[in-house]
């Protein structure tokens, strides 16, 4: 019997890191199931992938993360396809002091960030987690490691996105699961993320920051933790020399204060 096709799936595809990590996988001959709200951008990839490589299949699916329900729908419409590797990439930042941030901004962010991002990663997980070379990165940043002024909120998504993905892996490992998870953390980027969390058309990435990567250098740092059997893949946001790493948050693994089996 024909083995079944394998798919990288890849949300927030339609630009920056995911639309480079979409390209990058493609150059090793992986199929693609690539995720965004807007259709053309991703029509847009598509062509540009099969171009080069026009025996690949690229799966579009256009849909809004932040809208839970819609998080279920398409991890439905995910089902017919073997999955390889998901990459929930999908998420946006906000520079605002607490008592001045857009509420319905960061109720739509914390949506995205947070609530996509474990929805999908559960039902994943639940599928996958014996299936041998499967793989699971999350997309956090340094600011999921480290508080940085004004963003604060964002920050916080982010240091969720970093502990639930470390303790993930941790999880994964104490039961011997074949699935391994996986937490990228960029610094900056040059990509339209500090267009949306400014909120301004235009953003100078040369003006903000004296150091910033661009998104084809996070897509290749990408690969180097896929290629990995580290936990983190870290930009360090003073050197922004790129690291691999063992989970960095302190876990209570073998604590006697654990709770104990528990049982109704």
């Amino acid at each position: 019997m024909k083995e079944k096709q394998k798919y990288i799936v890849i949300t927030g595809a339609s630009s920056g890191i995911g639309y480079e990590t979409a390209k990058a996988f493609a150059k090793r001959n992986k199929n693609l199931v690539i995720v965004a709200r807007s259709k053309d951008n991703l029509e847009k990839l598509k062509e540009e992938i099969l171009q080069e490589n026009p025996l690949l299949n690229v799966i579009i699916k256009c849909v809004d993360l932040s809208i839970t329900s819609k998080v279920h729908q398409l991890y439905e419409e995910l089902k017919p396809y073997c999955i390889e590797t998901l990459i929930n990439n999908a998420g946006f930042g906000n520079y605002s002091s607490v008592a001045d941030q857009d509420i319905e901004k960061i109720e739509t962010m914390l949506r995205l960030n947070i609530d996509a991002l474990v929805i999908l990663s559960s039902l994943f997980v639940r599928d996958y987690k014996d299936v041998t070379g499967s793989q699971l990165i999350n997309i956090s940043s340094s600011g999921g490691y480290i508080i940085v002024p004004n963003a604060v909120t964002y920050c916080a998504s982010k240091f969720f996105v970093s502990t639930f993905t470390e303790g993930l892996a941790r999880e994964l490992k104490a039961c011997n699961a074949k699935l391994q998870a996986k937490v990228l953390a960029p610094a900056a980027t040059k990509t339209n993320f500090g267009n949306i969390a400014n909120n301004v058309q235009k953003y100078d990435y040369d003006k903000s920051f004296g150091t910033y990567h661009t998104s084809k250098q996070m897509a290749d740092f990408l690969l180097k933790l896929y290629d990995s059997n580290e936990v983190i893949g870290l930009v360090n946001r003073e050197t922004f020399e790129f690291e691999l790493s063992s989970p960095l948050f302190n876990y209570s693994g073998n604590s006697q204060n654990n709770q104990t089996c528990y049982t109704l």
